[in-house]
């Protein structure tokens, strides 16, 4: 039987519309067609072999186990084309994995190299679509194998022999130095031709002409350039090209704690993740997603922003209601496994701070202005004056009693403050007067209400004791000055009570057996994207080697190939919870950025950041507001 691998053993292979998770051995355990949200056909990722995979490694590699991991493997340049190496007793073998990006039919294509000597080969692959629940009828059709169950229609294309045997279609075969042999899998509806048989070579020709022509438009030159890359990359092959709509992750139900169910679908478009990631974008010199995701914006709200949803399908879909799949026996036991978020029809005040910071960044980029955009603009932030004092289920999501989440607030601030820049610069036709009562309003109301001066730390919620991570943000995007005692009180209380022995934080304090805050038992990891906030808290208010020390050792947290998941546990050094992860890498880059502008000099910065001083004089009651990218987390 397969050992069972940690989440970190994957790699990520994706064609902007879906994406392939490839373990360490050769073998794909999870892949949705057409779209990140549609049906798995391979969902061994969540379940055992029989719920569906396929493999290509060498025979004596499988033979073995099923589990002979690679000798090497890593992505070719700056893309998304993952290599894989053996090395054998009688030679050595590559094994190339990619989607090409496309207008029509979804690919996998797979090519095995001969790099030295003869290597015995093994493709195994096993499709069951319906999240592993359907067993296809596997035939051949004109030297073709195909797999058709209901609507889908699975073609597997190779110039070596095929025969399928109790419902797997297996490949035997040799391949020597200097040879090689390609497979094909394509999607399309059981009732449509037979797509075409590609072209392999051309196929990963152009691939990598993409990837390649996409990441030479980065404009970040820092220290961590390489990690800034790769994470930008990933955050691209999140990306749903048809419609801009990104996705949190493009998997569902890996656990936050092994054993537990804190197993939720991420394969959705959260405005919070979304804006937050097209944030990182554009400051890296991307503006074309920016675009493309405003247009989705538009169609996904549409007429009726007093009934924003806090997530939408990816093109835009409303219904996204959560169900359990009870087949499927979950990542390394964890149940349930999910499909769909109940959090969808949550109240969350925080995500028109979210949108409308990433609307003034766009504006702040060059992006050009658009009249539709400025009336939605004009609602949200006119149904928000009438919303922001209730209580709200908050950014972690929470499926317990709503309440006045200080982040929640704080984000208020941010939508009324960036709207008064833009109406002020003549951007947005709005008169700013009552918005500058309603932001100090806003202001003095946390300040009032959510500060402990016992503690000298803003808490999670109105007169409550928990901290919050996301508080953290409060200098990031200018509510409070750096060097106000209340931040630096606020870094202190958050490193001293929710981080870990190593440094990394957790998002709140979590109660195991007992239902805590959030309504829920059980406890979590560490969430990375609120240690790279904890990296931003420190470098702002002065304590850049502290900062740079802890940055660096969340880069050494990240896979071979430079991926990163929701959380990490740090007992067992592992990573945790669905991946990769938006957020995390959208935090890497953001981290990398400040770090950049608080070292380098105005002379070296690119994006919309304009970072005060750590030490700046000010008021405790001054609200400056640098252009500061604000960085947000995730959901329950």
């Amino acid at each position: 039987m397969k050992q069972l691998p940690r989440i970190e053993q994957y790699g990520l292979i994706g064609d902007t519309q879906t994406s392939a998770h490839v373990r360490d051995d050769g073998s794909i355990d999870w892949l949705c067609l057409p779209r990140f949200d549609s049906p798995a056909v391979f969902a061994g990722l969540l379940g055992t072999q029989k719920h569906g995979t396929w493999q290509i490694a060498p025979a004596s590699s499988v033979s073995r186990d099923g589990s002979g991991t690679v000798d090497e493997r890593r992505y070719r340049g700056d893309s998304l084309v993952l290599e894989s190496l053996w090395r054998t007793p009688t030679g050595s073998v590559r094994v190339l994995d990619f989607m090409p990006p496309r207008d029509g039919t979804p690919q996998v294509i797979r090519i095995v190299e001969g790099v030295s000597g003869v290597v015995e080969m093994v493709s195994a692959m096993r499709p069951k679509p319906g999240y592993g629940s359907v067993s296809p009828w596997i035939h051949e059709v004109g030297g073709r194998m195909v797999a058709e169950a209901g609507a889908d229609a699975l073609w597997l294309d190779t110039c070596v022999p095929q025969v399928e045997k109790d419902g797997v279609v297996v490949s035997a075969f040799p391949v020597a130095a200097g040879q090689s042999v390609a497979f094909v899998l394509s999607w399309c509806p059981s009732h449509a031709a037979a797509p075409d048989v590609p072209d392999p070579e051309a196929a990963l020709t152009e691939t990598l002409a993409f990837w390649q022509d996409w990441t030479t438009e980065c404009t970040y030159e820092g220290p961590y350039r390489e990690a800034v890359v790769r994470s930008l990359i990933a955050l691209k092959a999140m990306t749903y090209g048809p419609s801009g709509g990104i996705v949190a992750a493009p998997t569902t139900s890996l656990p936050e704690l092994i054993g537990g169910d804190r197993n939720w679908d991420y394969r959705a478009t959260w405005l919070r993740d979304a804006s937050t990631t097209l944030a990182a974008l554009l400051g890296t010199g991307y503006q074309q997603e920016a675009q493309a995701w405003r247009r989705w914006l538009l169609r996904a709200v549409a007429g009726d922003p007093e009934n924003l949803q806090i997530m939408y399908g990816i093109t835009g879909e409303r219904d996204l209601r959560e169900r359990e799949l009870p087949w499927l026996p979950g990542y390394e036991g964890s149940t349930p496994v999910r499909i769909g978020n109940g959090a969808a029809d949550q109240l969350q005040l925080d995500v028109y701070g979210e949108v409308i910071e990433t609307l003034y960044l766009a504006h702040q980029s060059g992006v050009a202005h658009c009249a539709d955009t400025a009336v939605l603009h004009r609602r949200l932030v006119e149904h928000l004056s009438r919303r922001w004092r209730e209580p709200d289920e908050g950014i972690w999501e929470i499926r317990g009693a709503r309440r006045h989440f200080v982040h929640s607030k704080v984000m208020a601030w941010v939508a009324v403050d960036r709207t008064i820049r833009l109406a002020e610069a003549g951007a947005l036709d709005m008169d700013p007067a009552p918005l500058v009562e309603l932001r100090a309003a806003i202001h003095h109301e946390v300040c009032t209400e959510g500060f402990d001066p016992v503690r000298n730390t803003f808490t999670q919620s109105y007169g409550s004791q928990e901290l919050d991570a996301a508080t953290l943000l409060i200098p990031r995007v200018g509510f409070l000055p750096p060097d106000d005692p209340r931040v630096v009180g606020t870094v202190d209380a958050v490193r001293r009570e929710l981080s870990t022995p190593d440094g990394l934080v957790r998002r709140y304090p979590t109660r195991g057996n007992r239902t805590g805050v959030d309504g829920l038992k059980g406890d979590e990891g560490a969430f990375l994207l609120c240690s790279f906030w904890l990296v931003d808290g420190l470098a702002l208010t002065g304590r850049i080697d502290e900062a740079r020390a802890l940055f660096e050792g969340l880069l050494e947290l990240r896979n071979d190939l430079g991926l990163l998941a929701e959380e990490y546990d740090p007992v067992q050094q592992r990573q945790l919870g669905n991946f990769p992860q938006a957020f995390s890498h959208m935090g890497l880059i953001e981290s990398a950025r400040l770090l950049q502008v608080l070292t380098a000099g105005p002379s070296h910065r690119h994006g919309p950041v304009s970072v005060p001083s750590p030490r700046s004089a000010a008021s405790s009651t001054r609200t400056t507001s640098p252009d500061l990218t604000p960085q947000h987390a995730t959901h329950a």
